[in-house]
């Protein structure tokens, strides 16, 4: 499967997740035929597989289409890359920023890459916490580097708007492998770096 689809939108599933949604406007009371709605459950749906399209793409496979043989050895830090995900537990939006260092051992890749495999698993139903070890875990498996380091800062809408609503909540994940988890001042350069974004 292409790591990258411009065909994310599949016509027999817009039309089935319209249709549930359109049941699920009644069941809260709405007129699905009022103006403002008769578009919306197709809205909807086209929302939902956007939002979820990372799901049938491929990290790895992202990885591979641009890794290149370099004899670099020191950190590579793509920092501040926009982040936008769907929390799992109540379908509502997720927003920070992820910050994503590795050291090569030999092997490298383009930089857009780095923020295109963030976007593949951002773009699932997720937790912040898998997502960081999901972006590590595919770097870390498909360039083989001396190690990488992954830390997200997210504001969750399920918690801002709705249930404690805390709207300035931040939430912080790190996941770290090979040098960044084994050498302390490896891990604290990337730490210290990230602290002037």
């Amino acid at each position: 499967m292409a790591y990258y689809r411009q065909d994310i939108y599949d016509d027999a599933v817009t039309a089935q997740i319209a249709g549930h949604y359109r049941e699920i406007l009644k069941l809260l009371g709405e007129d699905p035929d009022r103006e403002g709605l008769v578009k919306t459950p197709e809205r909807v749906a086209k929302a939902l597989q956007f939002l979820t399209k990372g799901s049938r793409e491929d990290g790895a496979e992202l990885l591979r289409s641009a890794m290149f043989k370099e004899e670099y050895s020191q950190m590579v830090l793509v920092k501040n890359i926009e982040l936008y995900s769907t929390c799992e537990h109540h379908v509502m939006p997720f927003i920070g920023k992820a910050h994503v260092a590795y050291i090569p051992d030999g092997t490298i890749t383009g930089l857009s890459k780095i923020a295109r495999v963030v976007e593949t698993y951002a773009r699932r139903l997720q937790v912040q916490e898998r997502l960081t070890v999901q972006i590590r875990d595919c770097i870390q498996d498909t360039l083989k580097p001396m190690g990488v380091a992954v830390v997200i800062e997210a504001s969750h809408t399920c918690m801002q708007i709705r249930g404690v609503q805390k709207a300035n909540a931040i939430t912080t994940t790190s996941a770290f492998s090979g040098v960044f988890l084994k050498d302390e001042r490896t891990r604290n350069e990337f730490l210290n770096l990230i602290k002037e974004a």
